[in-house]
């Protein structure tokens, strides 16, 4: 379901989503991507990060792993091509200008691909001591596409041997949340080229690290259950991940949101929460 629940992915060539990009990503920074704190702390409490740590986030987004990492003392450089949204409300919350007496120098922000960090700081900057990949693939069909040419690029700038953590979705009976992202592959039938939802399977995560020349070294499994305060939080947390954007682009917002409300109504709570359990896995693989 990234990354990615969260990995965005064009809707159809040459058609772009009716939405709001800047909104999306302030929903995705203030509901969603606290979804997946759990996976991030349990990654850096088993990788033993801290202020020996140089982190090469791929992928970033908003920053949220990266704030956490930088909290534990770690030298933090987050990458990421996809939403210029996003990178933007990272920038707020980790350059210096946003740490005020707190400022870092040892924190970037990159927009690109893995390539560009070296033109964007020091040549001689110390090699990475752990690379990440928090946005979950095992959703889409399709969806690790691109992360094998982005884990190939960082591999040279990490040191012999330095862990890289890729994550991705549990098996479906353990997440609940596929059933809710199988109304974005039915309301996109017509555009079902561009991805269509598929059950995350056992060795997906194995497989992008061994394409990418990396050497698989330890797994685990982490619960991230996706709690919403409400129907309306829960409807634009998920809106905000991009995954539903060729059901916007074949059909229309009002009845995304329609639908994306029914199939969501089975984990409305009586307090008016939205309760969906979730599993996520992550591998921890070597660099040669």
């Amino acid at each position: 379901m990234t990354p990615t629940l969260v990995r965005q992915h064009p809707s159809h060539a040459g058609e772009v989503p009716r939405v709001d990009l800047c909104a999306r990503a302030r929903d995705w920074s203030e509901i969603q991507e606290r979804m997946l704190v759990p996976l991030y702390e349990a990654v850096y409490e088993r990788m033993e990060v801290g202020p020996g740590t140089r982190l090469l986030g791929l992928g970033c987004g908003s920053g949220l792993a990266l704030l956490l990492a930088a909290s534990r003392g770690a030298a933090v450089t987050g990458v990421d091509h996809s939403s210029p949204e996003r990178l933007a409300l990272a920038r707020e919350r980790l350059l210096p200008d946003a740490w005020g007496a707190r400022a870092r120098t040892d924190t970037r922000i990159v927009a690109g691909s893995p390539r560009d960090i070296a033109a964007a700081g020091d040549a001689e900057t110390p090699a990475f001591t752990l690379v990440t990949a928090f946005e979950p693939i095992g959703c889409l069909a399709g969806d690790s596409e691109g992360l094998g040419g982005l884990l190939q690029a960082a591999t040279p700038l990490a040191g012999h041997g330095a862990p890289v953590v890729l994550a991705g979705w549990g098996p479906p009976e353990r997440c609940t949340t596929s059933s809710v992202l199988r109304v974005a592959t039915r309301l996109a039938d017509p555009l079902r080229s561009t991805g269509s939802w598929r059950p995350a399977l056992r060795d997906d995560l194995e497989e992008v690290a061994q394409r990418a020349g990396l050497k698989p070294d330890g797994s685990g499994r982490v619960a991230c259950p996706f709690g919403y305060a409400d129907m309306d939080n829960a409807v634009r947390g998920l809106l905000s991940t991009g995954l539903f954007d060729a059901a916007i682009s074949a059909t229309d917002q009002s009845q995304v949101d329609k639908e994306l409300a029914e199939a969501l109504h089975p984990y409305l709570r009586r307090d008016g929460t939205v309760w969906m359990p979730n599993v996520f896995r992550y591998l921890i693989a070597r660099t040669p």
